[in-house]
């Protein structure tokens, strides 16, 4: 006699700091009688909080988050929660993103401006099935680069020789903040600050912010809408693996 107990419902958390876009996906999704918005989040702390009290199967990330940046949070939701699903929802097309995210170990990369409902319910359904799943507007040297299991895909440049915490302290000098902004925004020392921007700026071989600001345009780096510090605030992460603090 077949089982006629219900299979499960997918457990999702949508992670965007745009109250209107975690509004448009949880009215797309809602309508699936598989799929559950377990919570929502805007930014990056509240996400891994919230995915330790809800225990989602999947995170729908956007990698401009507050607080603690996209790329970090997904090294940080890895760690700690080893089969979670992490599909990548954002504008940010520029190779080295990609290339960070899918290092960092997000099982799947879609571009907002590419992204329909079918295509989206098409990559959950295939990120569960245990495939990696990239949006259409990916170049496809991207994916043949990382899937060679190259660090990169192509010669390694300054940028790729940068550390995650330097490249948001870059996209923050970048959008105008000072020293003692970055420091209050990601919960370390100004001394901290001071020396990752000194070791970014000699691996970059950059003398000054506008030089700074340039090579951020050039990259990419700069998100089109609010600052990616827009929130700075009380909250803070130490950058343990196991503490995460109000300050």
């Amino acid at each position: 006699m077949e089982s006629t107990m219900p299979h499960p419902k997918i457990k999702i958390c949508i992670a965007d700091d745009h109250a209107i876009l975690r509004e448009g996906l949880r009215a797309l999704l809602g309508g699936n009688p598989g799929l559950d918005i377990a919570c929502e989040v805007e930014d990056g702390l509240t996400l891994i909080r919230s995915v330790q009290q809800y225990a989602p199967d999947m995170v729908l990330l956007d990698l401009s988050l507050p607080k603690i940046g996209g790329l970090e949070a997904i090294c940080e939701l890895k760690k700690r929660f080893h089969d979670i699903k992490i599909i990548i929802l954002t504008v940010h097309a520029a190779e080295e993103y990609v290339v960070a995210a899918l290092q960092a170990g997000a099982n799947g990369y879609l571009l907002k401006e590419d992204t329909t409902g079918a295509g989206l319910a098409m990559a959950i359904q295939s990120v569960l099935s245990g495939k990696m799943y990239l949006s259409p507007g990916i170049s496809a040297t991207v994916v043949q680069g990382f899937v060679s299991g190259k660090t990169a895909p192509k010669q390694l440049s300054a940028w790729d020789g940068l550390t995650l915490r330097e490249r948001e302290v870059v996209t923050l000098i970048a959008q105008g903040f000072t020293n003692k902004d970055i420091a209050n925004q990601l919960s370390r020392s100004v001394k901290t600050i001071e020396r990752h921007r000194a070791n970014l700026m000699k691996k970059l071989n950059l003398h000054n912010t506008a030089a700074l600001t340039t090579f951020a345009l050039e990259k990419g780096l700069l998100p089109s809408t609010r600052p990616y510090g827009a929130n700075r605030g009380a909250a803070a992460w130490s950058g343990s693996d196991d503490e995460i603090s109000t300050r």
